[in-house]
């Protein structure tokens, strides 16, 4: 693959019912979580399906730093504990621009009784921080932003170090649910007693998913809501303890070839995938049913997805993806193709991702000759006819990968620094070819009576 520059290859050969089955990565969000709950839990844990990709590379190499033992093998990864302890007092890490290694790992330090330099990639230090920051200094923690206010890099010196850790954590979710979930795992090591509450409700379905592994860690988050505020009550009587652990196939992964589907008229499974799932991606699986696919999903059975019938892909809805944004994207690069316009909203918070994922939309459907209407929350897409143009990717994974859908049916369709797809899924070109050509020889087969 050119990593400056990617042409789509539109699809030749395949027919409508083609099947193909796919195999996609373990899940980033469940990974990045089971590494630091293993890495506070007591013992050796493994973990099995592991992520392998940037991201996750970056998250292990932070926690070595550290002096946690690690071995990682094909997927596997076992990881040893010391019951919330940090090995290392003083080190320097860097964390890449992995966004849930920076929220996660700032927290762990920050209740830490060390001292600590945490650095990242330029894209990293754009991202917001402040609020975490200002949690994690009300705890007790020193924390100095070494350039911009507010962002990476830090320095910082942890609570234990300082002085007394308070009971209650506040803090502000609506850029990040992260900031919450970094807090909960953090507080699971104190050892007593501890209530984090949350202003905002952006991003809960990965802090439910936080809760769930923290409980599969041995440490419960008992949940409340009063007065627009939600509350993780921990009793301080429960630690982590090392389990044996299997991660989830990347949902947001799987999602594009399930939009594939949908796309081209084809059956596609994705190994793995079944239900019930953690990830709140999954709830895209809906988005495609109203837009005229069948979608099977027996509990203990992979999930397939079958392009709609008629070969019509219906649109006139408006897709609220608060819960589930990163499959913004996705839907945005099918939306040309819909025999309506789409309204997606509830993703403001998109813009502070690895870029402006809603400038990302509007400019390369633009770009595609699809008529576009920025919104606050979010955009309106108008179906069109598409053209050949180059997709800039502005180093963000999931705007590469969400792209290609276009070029599927758009003959032309070049995708720019194609590689940075390596953050989350760096095979993902690879893989995408391969499945096509599956479903090219699926449909020879059928042509000739196989």
């Amino acid at each position: 693959m050119n990593d400056e520059l990617y042409e789509v290859a539109c699809p030749d050969g395949i027919v409508r019912g083609a099947f193909a089955k796919v195999t996609v990565p373990g899940s980033k969000s469940i990974t990045n979580r089971a590494l630091l709950l293993a890495a506070m839990a007591q013992g050796t844990s493994t973990l099995r399906g592991c992520l392998t990709s940037e991201d996750a590379v970056y998250f292990l190499e932070c926690l070595q730093t550290l002096d946690f033992p690690i071995a990682s093998r094909d997927g596997v990864v076992s990881i040893t504990g010391y019951g919330g302890k940090i090995p290392k007092k003083q080190a320097e890490i860097n964390v890449g621009s992995a966004g849930t290694a920076a929220r996660f790992l700032a927290a762990m330090l920050a209740f830490s009784d060390g001292v600590y330099t945490l650095l990242s990639s330029e894209q990293m230090k754009r991202r917001p921080m402040q609020p975490l920051i200002a949690s994690l200094r009300e705890a007790g923690a020193e924390i100095t932003c070494l350039e911009e206010d507010g962002h990476f890099p830090l320095q910082i010196t942890g609570a234990r170090k300082k002085g007394r850790i308070p009971d209650t954590f506040r803090v502000d979710i609506a850029q990040s649910s992260q900031f919450l979930s970094a807090l909960l795992i953090a507080a699971g090591t104190l050892g007593k007693k501890a209530e984090i509450i949350a202003s905002g409700t952006h991003g809960m379905r990965y802090v439910l998913m936080t809760a769930a592994m923290m409980e599969s860690f041995g440490v419960r988050a008992k949940r409340s809501e009063t007065n627009g505020e939600v509350r993780y009550c921990l009793t301080g009587d429960e630690h982590y303890r090392a389990v044996d652990y299997r991660i989830e196939p990347d949902m947001s992964a799987a999602a594009y070839f399930y939009a594939l589907a949908a796309l081209l008229g084809v059956e596609i499974t994705v190994e793995g995938a079944k239900l019930p799932m953690l990830q709140g991606d999954v709830e895209f699986l809906k988005v495609l049913e109203q837009m005229g696919c069948s979608v099977i999903a027996r509990q203990k059975e992979p999930i397939t997805v079958f392009g709609p019938k008629d070969g019509v892909l219906r649109g006139g809805f408006c897709f609220d993806l608060s819960a589930f944004s990163d499959q913004a994207l996705t839907l945005a690069a099918m939306a040309p193709f819909a025999n309506a316009p789409i309204r997606i909203t509830g993703i403001a918070h998109i813009r502070l991702q690895e870029c402006d994922r809603i400038r990302a939309i509007k400019e390369n459907l633009t770009a595609l000759g699809i008529k576009v209407a920025e919104e606050d929350e979010g955009v309106t897409i108008f179906p069109g006819d598409t053209h050949g143009c180059e997709i800039e990717t502005y180093e963000d994974h999931r705007v590469a990968m969400a792209f290609s859908l276009t070029g599927l049916r758009t003959k032309g369709v070049r995708i720019r620094n194609p590689y940075c797809c390596k953050k989350t899924f760096a095979e993902y070109f690879s893989v995408l070819e391969e499945t096509l050509s599956a479903l090219a020889q699926a449909g020879k087969g059928e042509e000739n009576g196989a």
